[in-house]
């Protein structure tokens, strides 16, 4: 788990210092053609994430925020510009590197959970050390530390049906925590959430990233954001501000 001084580079070897580059883009576009128009989805992006940090990305439908999102988390790549993840240029992985950089390294949470109805909340979490390859040992050890940093021990044998949204939730995010992956990659997590319950989540990635870890929340609510460090607001496909909201 994160320990508020160091994270992991994508080799799954090292350490690196909090303040170092850790998502660095330069010149990135993404284009798509439909019918036969083409259509810029990020126009000539550069951007420079440091390890640590704990950003949101804003910016109202259509804007450019979720193509962003997907290229941080290596589920996409630009048709334009490079982009390094911890030093690493991402276009030159393979299909094998690519999938293990999205198991290990990029910690997902969804707005929708994405969990395993009939898998129980340790067997959730544990998934992405069984594609891993990790010994079934270690992943029982590393199982348990995740749910404890989410508060869910107690219910580490419910399935997701058993378990409010909230709980539902800290599931996902015990999911992506588990790898001690890089970035913590958020996509409006609290959507499907009551207020309450979405400020215990927004909460729960505060403590996430005090403890070291570098947090990427994709949201179209400024209330949301402003829970962030760092807020970087798109519209048409370009970064239209870059605001630090807090020393």
């Amino acid at each position: 788990m994160p320990s508020g001084r160091t994270s992991r580079t994508t080799s799954g070897s090292a350490t690196r210092t909090v303040g170092s580059p850790l998502v660095r883009m330069e010149g990135v576009s993404k284009e798509y053609v439909v019918g036969e128009e083409l259509v810029y989805a990020l126009r000539d992006v550069d951007l420079t994430i440091q390890v640590g940090e704990y950003v949101a990305i804003m910016g109202p439908s259509g804007s450019g925020k979720s193509t962003l999102m997907n290229l941080i988390g290596c589920l996409d790549s630009p048709t334009k510009g490079v982009y390094q993840l911890a030093g690493r240029y991402v276009h030159e992985l393979d299909e094998d590197e690519l999938a293990r950089v999205r198991n290990e390294e990029i910690g997902f949470v969804f707005q929708t959970f994405n969990l395993l109805p009939r898998a129980t909340a340790a067997a959730n979490v544990e998934l992405p050390l069984v594609y891993g390859g990790m010994s079934p040992s270690e992943r029982k050890v590393r199982t348990r530390q995740a749910l404890s940093l989410v508060g869910l021990t107690d219910r580490a044998h419910h399935r997701p049906n058993q378990l409010s949204g909230g709980q539902r939730q800290r599931v996902a995010i015990a999911r992506a925590l588990v790898t001690d992956p890089s970035i913590i990659l958020a996509d409006e997590p609290t959507g499907n959430l009551d207020t309450t319950t979405g400020d215990e989540i927004l909460a729960e990635f505060r403590r996430i990233h005090e403890r070291g870890a570098t947090v990427i929340l994709v949201t179209h609510e400024e209330e949301v954001a402003n829970h962030a460090r760092r807020i970087l607001r798109i519209r048409d496909g370009r970064i239209e501000s870059d605001e630090r909201s807090r020393p």
